[in-house]
């Protein structure tokens, strides 16, 4: 299971409250584009979850009961498959089942699905668990983001919680249950569909949806501390799919949630935006940029990243726009590189997940040629005085090709052009050296020019 812990205040705010009101932000906008289910007291709900564990399936999750409440609902199928997630929002979704006022049965699905790692947990947090034929369940050793072990020391605390947990899970399902949990996690064993109705994991094997409320019609479970019978024999089943928004969303939260998406979402969204601010234009760089860098930092909280490795790379960026527009000789860039590389490694020190270091390298590459060469010659371009238009001929020299009094002919680079002639003692004679001041239409203002 994919762990991401560091400190506790630091896990709450980032991926458990902030998480949670993402979720909770989501479920309120889904309730809002998705039209009302119709009412069917009685009914089965059934929900369709596939993909990693992620905010989203928080925010389904619990639409999907509160409508079942409200509806009055038999029961909640939650169909399920996934290759697991993080600790903290499976913790979540753990608490959501567990208070649900509706018995819910997680039922792994389709055939070829698993419910690893954090599936695991999930699905012996249902109030009744199944599976279909062909299906797995298991392999829930921590592990870091990227699969690999954990420190000796930080491996050994984690796996000691996972397996208490899952211990508690499983223990209303008799010892064989609780020792195949335990080794799920400790061994990362896993198991059949067949193998795990035999340990007493699941409850039953059924092949559709149909198939599970004819099986566990009659079966009891315990709802809120209270024993419940099912009665789900030709009970009505509703679809509550995810919406568009919910898909949508849990598909972009799955494409981010990667350290590497996480950083160069930040970097080219800061990039865009700075360089609108420094060439502005159609806003298009501007508001790419803003979505880039509000998804990388989500991103970030998804991921429990280090807050301090993100003020390097803001201290980082930084010095690059300060070297930019003061020049001085490269010192601010070789610190803004070294900053750069120091935030990107301690970005995520302590929450079990790295930003390869070719992904490092390449990002600082990037940043010093966007910095050094691209705005670098917009604003060059900006400080170059303009070569063309209504302001290329102030300060330009002029001379006289008739008396300016104060009206008149003047000679400016190979033009003759109308004047008027201000700031002066008197009257300008021919040959006169002048300096344009201004223009208004094909009239040009000038004054004498100073004397040597």
């Amino acid at each position: 299971m994919a762990n991401k812990i560091s400190s506790r205040a630091l896990n709450t705010l980032l991926s458990g409250r902030w998480a949670r009101w993402f979720g909770l932000a989501l479920l309120l906008l889904a309730m809002q584009l998705s039209p009302a289910a119709a009412q069917t007291p009685g009914a089965v709900h059934v929900l369709t979850f596939d993909g990693p564990v992620n905010p989203l399936l928080i925010s389904y999750i619990e639409r999907g009961i509160q409508q079942a409440a409200q509806q009055d609902a038999q029961a909640i199928v939650l169909r399920l498959d996934t290759p697991g997630g993080q600790v903290d929002l499976t913790q979540d979704i753990i608490k959501l089942l567990r208070a649900a006022p509706a018995p819910v049965i997680v039922y792994v699905w389709p055939t070829g699905a698993m419910a690893g790692s954090a599936g695991a947990f999930i699905t012996l947090a249902g109030h009744a668990a199944a599976m279909t034929p062909g299906t797995s369940i298991g392999a829930a050793s921590p592990v870091t983001g990227e699969g690999q072990d954990l420190g000796e020391t930080m491996q050994k605390k984690v796996t000691n919680i996972l397996a208490a947990d899952i211990e508690n899970l499983t223990a209303h399902r008799g010892q064989q249950a609780v020792e195949w949990a335990r080794n799920a996690v400790i061994n990362a064993e896993a198991a059949t569909a067949e193998q795990a109705l035999a340990l007493n994991v699941i409850d039953v094997i059924a092949s559709d949806v149909d198939d599970l409320l004819r099986q566990l019609d009659g079966f009891t479970v315990t709802v809120q501390g209270e024993p419940r019978t099912l009665h789900l024999a030709g009970a009505q089943t509703v679809e509550t799919p995810m919406t568009g928004i919910e898909q949508f969303l849990s598909t972009v939260v799955n494409a981010i949630a990667v350290p590497g998406i996480a950083i160069l979402l930040i970097v080219l969204g800061v990039q865009a935006i700075i360089g609108e601010l420094s060439q502005p234009g159609g806003f298009v760089a501007g508001i790419a940029g803003a979505i880039a860098l509000l998804l990388g930092l989500f991103a970030l909280g998804i991921l429990n990243a280090n807050w301090v490795g993100l003020a390097f790379i803001a201290l980082a960026f930084l010095l690059f726009v300060v070297e930019l527009f003061t020049g001085v000789s490269g010192v601010l860039t070789l610190g803004g590189i070294i900053t750069l590389i120091m935030g990107s490694v301690v970005l995520f020190r302590g929450t079990g997940v790295a930003i390869p270091w070719g992904a490092i390298v390449g990002l600082t590459v990037v940043t010093v040629l966007f910095f050094s060469v691209v705005l670098a010659k917009v604003v060059q371009a900006q400080r170059r005085q303009p070569a063309s238009g209504q302001d290329a001929l102030l300060g330009k020299p002029a001379q006289a090709r008739s008396e300016l009094n104060p009206t008149g002919k003047v000679l400016v680079q190979g033009e003759i052009w109308d004047a008027e002639l201000r700031n002066a003692q008197g009257p300008a004679p021919h040959g006169a050296p002048l300096v344009v001041t201004g223009r208004e239409g094909f009239r040009l203002f000038v004054e004498p020019a100073p004397k040597p």
